[in-house]
């Protein structure tokens, strides 16, 4: 395994652009965040919204170039046929998807912390100046802290998500198509139909719905599933795909 990783950290960090990318990550992250704090406040009557939320919305559209940064974690070795020589150096298939996602994860949680606490760091100064209560802000309060490392978490299993994904399609445009669209179709399913159980239903089922569950520290009560075992389904999502991209990359020719 120690060859595995040391090849696909060789790989992965000369890959064009990584470096561009994982900064733009940690930026974005905290700039939607920061323009989602701006545009809210609290009243004396209330605030009507859960800060965490507010804080980590970054997310949101960051993982984007999460799943991005993942799928050119392999796809690119079959766009200009390096997997032949790296299945050919490297014949046992299940180490080399292995080695990338655990390299690949952790990246990600690295990236991830970065780009979390610049979010929670930047936008929380605008929310309080909006009016939000410091108690609802301490970032070492155990709500806080659970939905602050529930999004590093939720990244990571994007991440995951994303390489299984791209293993089996391994075409880049259509793995980053696949992953995005599980992520935000669902969403939109919810807002198009009005039956209340379906809603209920693709809510608990919808990898971006269910994982970010991980961020409420409000209205616990009224969600479909409680955040830890929302970031489960996510989890069975990214199992999912990394293990049916392990066994396709293991019966189909590179």
């Amino acid at each position: 395994m120690r060859r595995h990783l040391h090849a696909e950290w060789t790989k992965l960090r000369t890959l064009p652009g990584t470096g561009r990318l994982l900064l733009t990550i940690v930026v974005l992250t905290a700039a939607v965040s920061v323009a989602a704090s701006a545009v809210v406040s609290c009243t004396p009557a209330g605030c009507g919204y859960d800060p965490a939320r507010i804080l980590f919305f970054g997310v949101q559209v960051s993982q984007a170039l999460v799943a991005v940064l993942a799928v050119t974690a392999i796809s690119g070795e079959y766009g200009t046929g390096m997997i032949r020589l790296t299945l050919t150096a490297m014949p046992h298939r299940t180490g080399v998807l292995a080695a990338k996602a655990i390299l690949l994860a952790v990246i990600t949680l690295i990236t991830g912390t970065a780009a979390v606490l610049a979010a929670a760091l930047t936008a929380r100064h605008l929310l309080l100046g909006n009016g939000f209560p410091a108690g609802m802000l301490d970032l070492m309060s155990g709500p806080n802290l659970r939905a602050a490392a529930g999004s590093v978490l939720y990244l990571t299993l994007i991440a995951l998500l994303s390489l299984g994904v791209a293993t089996a399609v391994r075409d880049s445009a259509t793995a980053v198509g696949v992953v995005l669209g599980l992520l935000y179709l669902f969403p939109a399913l919810i807002l198009m139909i009005s039956d209340a159980g379906w809603q209920r239903l693709l809510w608990q089922i919808s990898p971006m719905n269910a994982g970010l569950a991980v961020q409420a520290t409000t209205g616990l009560a009224a969600l479909p599933l409680s955040p830890w075992a929302g970031l489960g389904v996510l989890a069975a999502w990214a199992a999912a795909a990394l293990l049916g991209g392990g066994l396709l990359l293991r019966v189909r020719d590179a």
